[in-house]
């Protein structure tokens, strides 16, 4: 690859991703400041999911997820990279501004003491709990983001007659935000509105190649 190539695909699409230096700065003020939320974010539901720490794996694999399919995609499809930033960035700074303007919160993590056990996953869940307070959760930002690289990676050209590949996008996506009930991070309300966030996209982007596709 020659150098006008490459400066091809790091100009303009690569700076989509200074967004995270906005998000994070943006997502830790909050957590900082709102420390008694008003809305208690609750379901019945959540009365029945039982805690299970060995989702902490499955939920830090976000990180992973995000790393490559975001990387895979501003390399191989530009296309599907700038409409994988485009539902992402767009959804996370809407639950920003929505953690501003009704301020939420959990009150369903359970302690190390009333768990139990004393296990790696539990020690990683304490240290989570502990860096990440239980405020800011509706709608899951985990579960908007997983939710957006999974339905963009199983759209762009990579996964073009690879149903393996769409399979293995979803079913990670799906254990990430299984993980977010089971490790008590979020309630099942915050997983549903997270995705409803992905969903309104589908007719916008995506409605054409499916059109087209049937």
């Amino acid at each position: 690859m020659n150098t006008r190539s490459l400066r091809s695909r790091l100009k303009p699409h690569l700076w989509f991703q200074a967004y995270w230096v906005v998000y994070l700065v943006w997502f830790f003020w909050l957590d900082l400041t709102i420390t008694d939320p008003k809305y208690i974010i609750h379901s019945p539901i959540d009365d029945f999911i039982p805690f299970n720490e060995w989702f902490v794996f499955p939920y830090c694999s976000w990180f992973l997820l995000l790393a490559a399919v975001t990387a895979l995609l501003w390399w191989n499809d530009t296309e599907s990279y700038d409409k994988l930033c485009l539902m992402m960035f767009s959804g996370m700074t809407f639950c920003l501004i929505l953690y501003m303007v009704l301020p939420n919160g959990l009150d369903i993590r359970p302690t190390a003491e009333a768990v139990g056990r004393d296990n790696i996953a539990m020690q990683i869940m304490q240290l989570l709990w502990k860096a990440d307070a239980s405020v800011n959760v509706c709608p899951s930002i985990h579960c908007q983001s997983s939710g957006c690289m999974a339905l963009a990676f199983s759209q762009s050209r990579l996964a073009k007659g690879r149903p393996g590949l769409k399979v293995l996008a979803w079913v990670w996506a799906a254990l990430i935000c299984a993980s977010t009930v089971f490790t008590k991070q979020h309630s099942i309300l915050d997983v549903v509105c997270g995705l409803a966030l992905v969903a309104v996209w589908v007719p916008v982007l995506y409605a054409k190649k499916t059109k087209k596709a049937a």
